[in-house]
Order: structure tokens, then sequence, then C-alpha cells
């Protein structure tokens, strides 16, 4: 039995990976009631690479800015140097999880990036783009 242990446990390793990105069909279903429609990776990319003028800096900052544009890479805050793990849920299973800590750092980091809170076919775009990398 001892031995058959780390085949069962490395055979659920793919359920694992699977059950990973099970936050974003509810978050994209929750988004389309509220009105966004037709979420778009593409348009998630060029949003992620978009500057934004700061206007307590007036520095030019992207999402790239902090986590790269190969999600499989991890980041670095641009003000912090805090370390920031991989976005791609393919390198880094715990990404798109957790639908509260999503929410949470969608808040942070849109009001900081964008100066605004995003829109709902914002994050739709954004989740599509991450999930697919």
């Amino acid at each position: 039995m001892k031995k058959l242990l780390p085949i069962i446990v490395l055979g659920l390793a793919p359920l694992t990976a699977i059950a990973a990105g099970s936050a974003v069909p509810d978050l994209l279903s929750q988004y389309e009631s509220q009105g966004a429609a037709d979420f778009s990776a593409e348009r998630g990319k060029a949003r992620w690479t978009e500057t934004h003028l700061q206007a307590k800096s007036g520095q030019s900052v992207s999402c790239a800015t902090c986590h790269g544009t190969d999600l499989r890479n991890s980041g670095s805050h641009a003000k912090t140097g805090k370390l920031i793990e991989a976005m791609s849920p393919s390198v880094n299973p715990e990404r798109l999880t957790d639908p509260a800590k999503i929410e949470k750092w969608f808040l942070r980091n849109c009001k900081w990036t964008l100066g605004r809170e995003c829109t709902v076919q914002e994050k739709g775009d954004f989740l599509t783009y991450i999930q697919n990398n």
C-alpha cells in the first residue's frame, strides 16, 4: 500500500490542475449577468500591456509592469520589489482558484494601474487571457 500511495497522488495531479481553473467559469457567468459578453483573450492581452499614467507618481504603468508579459514567469512589484508568483495556472496551479482573492486583486491592481476599478468586461477579458496562458 505504501508504494501505491505516491502513484495514486501523482495520478490525481491532473485533476488538481483541472480544478484550479474552476473559479473562472463562475466569475465569467457572474460578469455576463452584469452585462459583459464575448470575453476575449486578445483584448485581455492588449489591455495587459496598455500603459496608464498614474496620477500620484506620474509613472506610466501596465499590468505587465509588475507581472511581466510572459505569464509563466514570476514578476516583481514595481514599487516594493516584492516577488509576484507566475500568473499562468499552467505553472502556478493556485492561480484562479479563489474567487474572493481574484476580486480582491482586481480591485487593488485595477485601481493602482488604471486609476479606477476594472469593468466586468475588462475582468472577463483579463481572466480569459490569463487562463489561456
